[in-house]
């Protein structure tokens, strides 16, 4: 597969940012287990779909819950660092699939989950997928961390970074996402949603690496690498307090029934 096609492919975006991806992508927070628990009867007896799964950061929150999970994720790369990650829960499965063909069985699974992935998927295959493999009273919880673009100093200097540098970035950034769409997704059960708020914190480091965890942005090799990586330090020094940046999300959940 070409440079050009593996870059548009939703499947390939991240095969050479899994490591950044893990370390440095954003968890959730900890009351969507009981959110989740008392608006979709999640119990330690779930079997959940966690498609989209990527590097596990979401599945890891249900694997402790109890839960078996099933880690369904197209790209290789993603999906061997959660394998590595997540061995030692004997109640994770991996799978290789797509959110518009997982494999699974039919009326297999109690609940679906999507962590920060919802908006590469094909909105209406992925419908008629997860109708397929849900039981007849499952769930589906979509999940996305919306990082803050404006809050702070820090943050638009950061999002005037991306706006610069990115190679698709209006493309690809997931806040584009036509939230629209989910309407027609639940259909006329309807949804409810519910914000959280969450926080990271890095050193340059991290911020290094967090900023390489985007499909979006250039990698190294790339001619506007280096001028991305002096511009990146430069808001580092500016405004970092004792050494550190701040990240702010909006975790937004979206859950219902499918019709």
């Amino acid at each position: 597969m070409s440079k050009e096609k593996a870059d548009t492919d939703p499947t390939k975006r991240f095969s050479t940012r899994a490591k950044y991806y893990n370390k440095y992508r954003p968890g959730y927070p900890k009351e969507i287990i009981d959110l989740v628990r008392s608006e979709c009867g999640l119990a330690p007896t779930s079997i959940i779909a966690d498609i989209g799964s990527g590097t596990g950061i979401l599945s890891e929150m249900f694997l402790k819950n109890g839960d078996v999970v099933y880690g369904v994720e197209p790209n290789k790369e993603m999906r061997e660092v959660a394998e590595d990650l997540l061995k030692v829960y004997s109640n994770f499965k991996s799978i290789d699939g797509v959110a518009e063909s997982t494999s699974l069985e039919d009326c297999s699974v109690d609940l679906i989950t999507v962590g920060h992935a919802f908006h590469w998927f094909e909105v209406n295959k992925s419908k008629v997928e997860f109708s397929r493999i849900l039981r007849p009273e499952g769930r589906v919880v979509l999940i996305w961390n919306d990082r803050r673009t404006d809050t702070t100093p820090f943050l638009r200097a950061y999002e005037d970074l991306l706006l610069n540098f990115g190679t698709d970035y209006k493309v690809a950034n997931p806040a584009n996402f036509d939230y629209g769409a989910l309407t027609a997704f639940f259909g006329n059960n309807g949804f409810q949603i519910k914000l959280l708020e969450n926080f990271q914190a890095f050193d340059f480091e991290g911020l290094k690496g967090r900023l390489l965890s985007s499909s979006y942005v250039p990698m190294e090799g790339h001619p506007n690498y280096e001028a991305m990586m002096d511009e990146l330090q430069l808001i580092f020094l500016e405004f970092q307090k004792d050494g550190k940046v701040i990240f702010e999300y909006d975790t937004k959940l979206y859950w219902g029934r499918l019709e």
